[in-house]
């Protein structure tokens, strides 16, 4: 099987191209080649397939081998693999998601794509699709217990569940023991993203994210997505956010009269290879 390693703010994935390859059981594959000691190395598996309804599908699984809905880093390397490997020559693209069908612009660059913008969509904030279990019409900085300790979390989908918690310093949290116990927690019936975040300025804000099914990553394009939603939400930053990742840097902008969020950033390619079983 011939893959591709790409990697958005150090958020990599194993790419496939679905219109030469099939592979029969996609889940258990994805926690084959997800595995940095004996495997590629990646947060997840992306296959790039036809679709009836847009130019391209992206089917996405996490390390762990369940079924994604969205990956904003992943889908800005999907634009990515299908223009520099020829399978498009367009600059604008739709790609067909779990979490809906996203609208992409692709910077080129000598032929190659340099940087994308993705129109997200729009944020979603009714708890019941989400999902969350909470009352009232959004759960904005609705106290919640992890571990025996209270956070405020503000609950928004961008195609997929995140939770994004404000505090004074994200540096030294203990992520590995705070991030399972909102993963988990019984709130999330489809468990959940969680965003820990400090508002920089009003332009600016660092996050780190625990993604349901891979741990801590580097980058998660959904959850920076999510993170700028939150902050101008809660009237900590204007309209437009860099969100600083470790992997990296996102601009994200939420047009609040069109009701949509849009992201732009980097995509790269690792290498090239085969994967024998």
């Amino acid at each position: 099987m011939k893959f591709t390693k790409m990697q958005g703010l150090g958020n990599d994935y194993v790419y496939v191209n679905g219109f030469e390859e099939k592979i029969k059981n996609p889940s258990e594959l994805a926690v084959k080649v997800s595995d940095r000691h004996f495997g590629i190395g990646s947060d997840g598996l992306i296959i790039i397939n036809p679709s009836k309804q847009a130019d391209f599908e992206m089917e996405m699984y996490n390390a762990d081998g369940s079924r994604g809905e969205m990956c904003g880093n992943g889908i800005r390397c999907v634009a990515k693999y299908v223009y520099d490997y020829g399978l498009t020559d367009k600059t604008q693209i739709s790609v067909e998601t779990l979490g809906g069908i996203k609208y992409l612009d692709l910077t080129v660059e000598d032929g190659k794509v340099v940087l994308v913008k993705v129109d997200m969509g729009s944020p979603v904030f009714k708890p019941e699709l989400v999902p969350v279990v909470a009352e009232g019409e959004k759960a904005v900085d609705e106290p919640i217990f992890v571990n025996g300790k209270e956070y405020r979390m503000t609950c928004i989908s961008m195609g997929n569940p995140h939770a994004v918690v404000f505090m004074d310093d994200v540096k030294n949290l203990d992520i590995e023991a705070v991030g399972p116990g909102f993963e988990q927690h019984e709130r999330f019936p489809n468990r959940v993203n969680t965003e820990f975040v400090k508002v920089l300025d009003r332009h600016t804000a660092e996050m780190r994210v625990w993604e349901r099914g891979s741990g801590e990553t580097l980058a998660c394009g959904t959850g920076a997505c999510a993170v700028a939603v939150a902050c101008i939400l809660e009237g900590y930053t204007e309209d437009e956010v860099k969100v600083k990742l470790l992997g990296g840097d996102l601009i994200i902008k939420w047009d609040q009269e069109a009701d949509k969020v849009y992201m732009t950033g980097p995509a790269e390619v690792v290498f090239d290879g085969i994967w024998k079983e």
